[in-house]
């Protein structure tokens, strides 16, 4: 987590007076103008910022500190002795034309009996039974999902496990964080309707458990969504909801913006935190260069999917908070449960340009720094 530059937590103010104090004569309290010298302070942080940019390298696979012969590295293959070379080529046989072909059979046959298994139990009458039921084909065949991964969980904390009736929020890496916490648990998700595979699979889990669907339409109306889901945790029968606050995946050294969307409506929150161990295999999509299809062979022919999942406590909005409050509260306890970075930065950042409104910070703050001094200055 640590920079190539070392960055000193002072401000604006702090810096372009010490910046004056070692090249100028006129200090900023004396004279509230502008200086040309002040204009080193906004280029070094740019500087800073192109060097060691703590927001776009998290949507790149982390760097490890030793190979661990999979080719998982932003750096081409360079040859370092004969005994390196052999052993990798053996891993490349052991994991393509052995774990490869069984891992495979097992994701077919997971999702196979998940489509079947709920699409059976959809027909059942509502009760008890059905829910035992859809539970158990649930939990049964995320299981096999993730033993398709040859996934090594570690889940701490069970007791703080999510209930009926409430959120549960977790940091996001990989698509498989789902699977991750649904084989250890019984959840219901949020999503787009899909077509395809996964429509397929969508339609027949919703047959056995309530879970929430939205159209394509559907999912850019804020408060149509904020209706389905407060509808859906009022009711203390209905399983715990599942969501990814972040809205995109972050490469496991940090977290960043949770939506404030999921804390709005006034239920009980259990966060959860998640971490991989990329010793083994590295579990982030980079969706902007991977498919889905890539990625999924990526995590099977890795030597394993190696993670901690902690369960921390409930967590609810106290009264003198708001959405975007109670939201930054919730992931930084998620942020400091599992040795994450805790970063104000919106991930759509992935996809998008930074936003105007953040370039024109600095300068109000600098105009504010110029003109309140030279305000204040005039009533004294």
């Amino acid at each position: 987590t640590n920079g190539i530059i070392a960055k000193d937590p002072t401000s604006l103010e702090e810096e372009i007076k010490e910046i004056r104090r070692s090249g100028s004569s006129k200090a900023l309290d004396k004279t509230p103008e502008f200086e040309l010298s002040d204009i080193f302070y906004f280029c070094r942080k740019g500087m800073e910022t192109i060097m060691d940019d703590e927001v776009t390298k998290r949507f790149s696979a982390e760097e490890l500190e030793s190979w661990n012969l999979l080719s998982r590295t932003n750096y081409n293959f360079q040859y370092i002795s004969l005994r390196l070379t052999i052993l990798w080529g053996l891993g490349v046989l052991i994991r393509y034309c052995f774990l490869l072909p069984l891992r495979i059979a097992l994701a077919f046959t997971g999702i196979g009996l998940l489509v079947v298994g709920t699409t059976m139990v959809g027909y059942l009458p509502n009760g008890r039974f059905k829910e035992f039921l859809s539970k158990h084909v649930h939990l049964m065949c995320y299981r096999i999902c993730v033993r398709a991964l040859t996934a090594i969980i570690t889940y701490h904390n069970r007791k703080n496990r999510p209930r009926n009736g409430g959120i549960c929020v977790a940091n996001h890496t990989s698509p498989i964080d789902v699977i991750i916490l649904a084989s250890d648990g019984y959840y219901a998700m949020v999503g787009q309707v899909h077509g395809g595979l996964m429509g397929v699979i969508q339609r027949a889990m919703v047959k056995a458990c309530p879970h929430v669907w939205f159209e394509r339409s559907e999912v850019k109306d804020r408060h149509l969504v904020a209706k389905r889901l407060t509808e859906h945790v009022q009711d203390k029968s209905k399983l715990p909801i599942l969501i990814f606050p972040e809205g995109t995946c972050i490469n496991n050294t940090s977290v960043m913006m949770f939506k404030k969307g999921s804390f709005e409506i006034g239920a009980t929150v259990y966060p959860v935190a998640i971490k991989y161990d990329p010793q083994f295999g590295d579990a982030f999509w980079n969706s902007s260069k991977y498919g889905m299809v890539t990625y999924l062979l990526r995590m099977m022919t890795s030597w394993a999917i190696v993670c901690s999942v902690w369960y921390l406590p409930p967590m609810t909005r106290e009264k003198d908070e708001d959405a975007v409050q109670f939201a930054n509260r919730v992931k930084s306890a998620i942020a400091r449960q599992g040795g994450l970075v805790d970063l104000l930065w919106d991930g759509g950042l992935k996809r998008e340009k930074v936003k105007d409104t953040f370039k024109e910070e600095q300068q109000k703050l600098y105009s504010k720094m110029i003109v309140g001094n030279h305000e204040d200055r005039s009533r004294s």
